[in-house]
């Protein structure tokens, strides 16, 4: 009987062990990026969702994504965002929610590029990205 106890706690452990090899630290990601303006790097994911650190040096054009939603942290950086009817100033350790659907774009402020913690929900392949005319 206290062996059918242990499973759960074995299992339990098991999963904390793979959790820690799944971190990132994201200071240096995109420091050295030769793009002009957008770089991206995946960082984790499954079929829910996918998470990526995304540099923006100048700006994000207005477009959508049809099937899934977007959670947002900013890590360094200030840019005049846009999400649907609804414009501000986004900066450092700002977090924001995109609903699926909804119109967004962004433009760098200043010389220090964008660089945010993108959260994708579910799992983002580019597919349904649909960029809106200016």
């Amino acid at each position: 009987m206290k062996f059918f106890l242990l499973i759960p706690f074995l299992f339990l452990g098991n999963t904390k062990v793979n959790a820690q090899k799944m971190e990132m630290n994201t200071d240096t990601i995109g420091n050295n990026s030769k793009t002009d303006n957008i770089y991206s790097r995946f960082l984790f994911g499954d079929s829910l969702s996918s998470t990526f650190c995304i540099v923006i040096k100048k700006g994000v054009k207005a477009h959508k994504h049809q099937f899934h939603s977007e959670n947002i942290v900013v890590l360094d950086g200030e840019a005049n965002m846009q999400v649907g009817d609804v414009n501000w100033k986004i900066k450092k350790g700002d977090a924001f929610f995109i609903p699926k659907n909804t119109v967004h774009s962004a433009q760098t402020i200043g010389n220090t590029p964008l660089k945010v913690l993108s959260i994708q929900s579910p799992l983002f392949d580019g597919t349904d990205r649909i960029m809106i005319a200016p």
